[in-house]
């Protein structure tokens, strides 16, 4: 029988209470020594490590030497994302695969360079080495899908005779091929999960040429393949707004902090995916959807605006939920005022909601958005505004389609391989110093004491 690895020797409890007694730095020290926790200011702003042409976020602008929250605004390569959502959108087409084009290469395709990129990551999808999806998908399948997509990631350097060149053609070339790659193992990582251990039927779709991204998820996910147009429009839609998001996000960053150490695009991708894993980045939308099934749990009426208050003031006072007195999809690191990407997906959900009965869920959604402002800036000190992000609405989004919750997370990062690409890229082309940022010891000088002594 084989033996469980998170098996808890005893000891293990005493050691830990040491690690806890040792490791615990005082709070004030960092206030003491001016640190940046997190790299960011008292006010959120994000101290400025690097310089980026991939994308832009703007939350506010200067005036008189004052920082004025503005309504958010995204741009990819200097293009802003709701023109760009507004143009795929009225010209009928999807748009994820043109935004990866102008993210990689910094100008929106023509139709021919549009076709010709979007035949070059169908071919990549039907080369997954044989024998792939058998020998390391189906074995040992976990049961979150980051960790599977990590190791199919890391899995896949073993199968490239070039895997440690970091040339720009042969990075492009990598990257590429994963971004074609990302919807089957994330996909197949799940069929074979949902296999082995809620014992659902197996079934393995091969990609089909000429598909979309967006439809080639849901044409793998489901066993009969169907989807409608709306569900295929609006996944589409949900991985253009994630596909990138700035130099400064947590994944994105460790995309730029570990190529500039010099290593493998394999090794690159894998950390940024364990830094997308975690529910502060890309799990929080899997944290909404918790969060909103207790509400209508607990809610008996979910038009009463009073109970609504009531549950939300019960949750910032750790009274409701997970009692840790956050309130899921509300805030982010940068915008204040409105979040651009919920701003468009908004509409869309709605539409989505009629379409699957879901009109109640929505409304219940919309009066928690306008509510939640209110009683935040009521309860709690904040130094700027607080508006829905995108988390809030996506999971909704993806629970209408049927997704399964292993897959929100692995969506997102169907979607941010896009952005991570282009930052490794301009990492590498750059050639900047490792990325070595300073922390100061504030431990005590102690003497050596011999073993026999202490």
């Amino acid at each position: 029988m084989t033996r469980d690895f998170a098996t808890m020797e005893p000891e293990i409890f005493d050691l830990s209470s040491m690690c806890k007694d040792n490791f615990k730095i005082p709070a004030q020290l960092y206030s003491k020594y001016e640190v940046k926790r997190g790299l960011r200011d008292i006010s959120g702003q994000g101290v400025l490590t690097g310089l980026t042409e991939v994308s832009e976020i703007r939350s506010y602008t200067v005036i008189d030497r004052d920082m004025i929250p503005i309504e958010g605004k995204l741009y990819y390569r200097g293009v802003d994302v709701e023109e760009i959502v507004k143009g795929f959108i009225d010209e009928r087409h999807f748009g994820f695969e043109e935004t990866v084009y102008l993210l990689l290469f910094g100008k929106l395709p023509k139709q021919e360079e549009l076709s010709e990129f979007m035949s070059l990551l169908s071919k990549y999808r039907e080369e997954l080495p044989t024998g792939f999806v058998r020998d390391i998908i189906m074995k040992a399948p976990s049961r979150d899908m980051m960790n599977t997509l990590a190791r199919s990631v890391l899995t896949l350097y073993s199968y490239d005779s070039k895997a440690d060149d970091t040339s720009v053609e042969n990075v492009l070339r990598q990257c590429l091929q994963l971004i074609a790659l990302f919807p089957m193992l994330s996909v197949y990582g799940y069929q074979a999960y949902s296999h082995y251990h809620d014992g659902n039927s197996l079934f393995i779709h091969t990609p089909a040429a000429g598909l979309s991204t967006a439809e080639n998820i849901l044409h793998l996910l489901r066993p009969d393949s169907q989807y409608s147009e709306l569900e295929a429009k609006i996944l589409d839609l949900a991985l253009v707004l994630h596909a990138e998001h700035g130099g400064g996000n947590n994944s994105t960053f460790t995309t730029h902090v570990v190529t500039s150490s010099g290593t493998d695009t394999y090794s690159a991708i894998a950390a940024a995916l364990g830094s997308l894993k975690g529910p502060k980045h890309g799990g929080a939308n899997i944290k909404v959807m918790h969060m909103f099934e207790d509400m209508k749990e607990k809610i008996k009426d979910w038009t009463n605006e009073a109970e609504v208050v009531q549950y939300l003031e019960d949750i910032l006072n750790k009274r409701a939920f997970d009692k840790k007195g956050l309130i899921y999809g509300m805030g982010h690191a940068v915008y204040s005022i409105s979040d651009p990407r919920a701003r468009v997906l908004r509409g869309f959900v709605e539409r989505l909601s009629v379409e699957k009965g879901k009109e109640r869920e929505f409304a219940l959604y919309s009066m928690v958005e306008r509510l939640a402002p209110q009683i935040i800036a009521q309860e709690r000190q904040i130094y700027k505004g607080v508006s829905a992000n995108v988390d809030f609405y996506s999971g909704f989004v993806y629970s209408m389609l049927g997704l399964p919750y292993e897959l929100y997370t692995p969506i997102f990062a169907i979607a941010r391989i896009a952005g991570w690409s282009a930052h490794r890229l301009e990492e590498l082309i750059n050639e900047g110093k490792i990325i070595r940022p300073a922390y100061k010891s504030v431990a005590k000088h102690q003497e050596y004491i011999p073993l026999e002594e202490r």
